[in-house]
């Protein structure tokens, strides 16, 4: 069982920082590239590029809590599990799950 876990490219938790800009304000989020890329494919569904739908995650944030989220990498985090978590169970329900298959994620080269 392990083996599908320890098998992971080890790319795919590598840590990369990217600059976001949220409202003028420049700020560093540290991610591991699999989560930037669940969040690219994330954005993509909604037609945007990665930084407008983390801006946007966040002003949502923002509104509903009415305050600066203190730990904004792993609400991204989350978001990226509860999105891939979401997306298993209507596959699941829609009995669509090929045996043993997922989310494949690119392996983006790290630079």
């Amino acid at each position: 069982m392990c083996k599908i876990y320890i098998g992971a490219d080890p790319i795919l938790y590598e840590s990369r920082t990217r600059a976001l800009r949220i409202h003028g304000v420049v700020t560093t989020v540290r991610l591991e590239n699999l989560f930037w890329d669940v969040l690219q494919e994330i954005a993509n569904r909604e037609n945007l590029t990665t930084t407008q739908f983390a801006v946007k995650l966040y002003d949502e944030l923002l509104a509903l809590r009415g305050e600066e989220p203190i730990n904004f990498a792993s609400f991204l985090r989350v978001c990226c599990l509860r999105y891939l978590s979401t997306s298993a169970a209507r596959t699941e329900a829609a009995g669509d799950a090929p045996q043993g298959k997922g989310f494949q994620p690119k392996v983006v080269k790290a630079g």
